[in-house]
């Protein structure tokens, strides 16, 4: 990471030289800690981290790094610089292999980042990594060298294709002492934040609307219902009791979550994102999409700071509950504890 290293010794130098300024000559202090800072910002500014994508499968590879690469994109963000990927690819899903070469080429050609054949090259030559692999499955194998070479990680959705596997990635990141995080683009949508930073009070009720497209090696929310049962506990937050799984009158899915003493949030089904949340000052819309520069940006502060903009404890119970969804269908719609899904998991070998 020598980037980040040496953006944090030179930072680290110039606040030392302040505090012994001002302990010789206290008339400087002033002047002295203005300088300091100054001279930090200018550390952060030049400090452009360079990063690595494993998994050019999937749309998000080229979105993220047309925003991170081109000064003249809409939202540009800056700081950070995509220059090597490692394409990865599932040959039984489709949409992945159909589209791994294409946006392999993009990559390439457009952006000039460098293609390395295993992941553990591609993290001898980056400071930090977004693992993008469109397929869940491998991600817990494809963590493990980026872990072993301690650098800090987004994950894209799906994390995993099991909760357990969710559960691991968390564990083993713990102890590798490795920044991680993962969310959907979604959790970052003004409306949706608003709401959580008590725009109407304490939610008692939300509902979220969005796709949920089905990938059969997934859990049914796992692959596209993720964006809006993520909507719904940035709104809900964590805490969610019981889950069961149903279908509206147009037989779409429809996932309804008790979150205890009368708090309740709904998942379902739609062609759009939206959302609609109720609190103790009001109501409000939520679950909007804002685009992907929301998320972007919080990814950035992320692989600068090392601080995650949402709880491991967070997502986990994200995933509990589209997992628990999934037992509730073969339960014929009951409901299902959350809690007995994490220990079913944390059990599971």
């Amino acid at each position: 990471m020598e980037a980040l290293e040496s953006f944090w010794l030179f930072a680290e130098a110039s606040l030392v030289s302040t505090l012994f300024t001002v302990n010789q000559n206290s008339r400087m202090k002033n002047i002295t800690l203005l300088t300091g800072f100054c001279l930090m910002g200018i550390a952060a500014e030049a400090a452009e981290l360079r990063i690595g994508i494993i998994g050019c499968d999937t749309s998000h590879a080229t979105a993220f790094t047309e925003t991170w690469n081109n000064p003249a994109a809409k939202g540009h963000v800056t700081g950070v610089k995509v220059v090597g990927m490692f394409p990865g690819g599932s040959f039984d899903i489709p949409e992945s292999s159909n589209r791994v070469t294409s946006i392999t080429a993009k990559l390439k050609e457009q952006y000039g980042v460098q293609i390395y054949d295993s992941i553990e090259a591609l993290c001898q030559n980056v400071d930090a990594v977004c693992l993008e692999s469109l397929d869940g499955r491998p991600k817990l194998e494809q963590l493990k060298p980026i872990l072993a070479a301690r650098k800090p990680v987004y994950v894209d959705k799906p994390v995993a294709a099991s909760l357990r596997d969710v559960i691991e990635m968390f564990r083993l990141a713990k102890a590798a002492k490795v920044p991680i995080f993962t969310s959907s683009s979604l959790r970052f949508a003004s409306n949706s934040v608003a709401a959580r930073n008590g725009a109407i009070g304490k939610v008692n009720h939300a509902e979220t609307y969005g796709p949920c497209e089905i990938e059969p090696h997934h859990p049914d929310l796992y692959w596209y219902g993720i964006h809006g049962t993520e909507a719904l506990f940035t709104v809900m937050g964590t805490g969610c009791k019981t889950v069961q799984r149903g279908k509206a009158d147009t037989g779409k899915i429809e996932v309804t979550g008790d979150w205890g003493r009368g708090r309740k949030g709904i998942f379902r089904e739609d062609k759009g994102f939206r959302g609609q949340a109720s609190g103790t000052r009001g109501e409000m819309p939520v679950g909007s999409w804002d685009g992907y520069v929301p998320l972007v940006d919080q990814i950035t502060k992320f692989f600068q700071t090392g601080i995650a903009p949402v709880k491991p404890e967070e997502t986990i119970e994200i995933f509990a509950f589209m997992e628990a969804a999934d037992e509730s269908k073969k339960l014929g719609g009951a409901p299902v504890k959350i809690s007995d899904v994490i220990k079913a998991a944390r059990r599971r070998k």
